[in-house]
């Protein structure tokens, strides 16, 4: 290739890299709000792990209380 073509294609091969630098930082701009979207949705969805974890275990309590309450009604009889 002479010296000529490729001054003729530096014009286009800097185009074609201009565009694929900005897919690449649309690409990234994109996946960083998604990154964070999902990285709120993963603390939500642990808070919420938590509380439910919290209901069961006072549940738990409540019917092991009423089950010995009734144990213990029971042998009073």
């Amino acid at each position: 290739m002479h010296q000529t073509e490729q001054l003729n294609l530096l014009p286009l091969n800097l185009g074609h890299l201009e565009r694929q630098v900005e897919a690449l930082l649309s690409a990234y701009t994109r996946l960083s709000a998604e990154n964070n979207s999902l990285r709120q949705r993963q603390e939500a969805l642990v808070a919420e792990k938590a509380a439910l974890v919290e209901k069961t275990e006072l549940a738990r309590t409540r019917v092991e209380a009423m089950i010995t309450r009734l144990k213990s009604m029971e042998n009073g009889l």
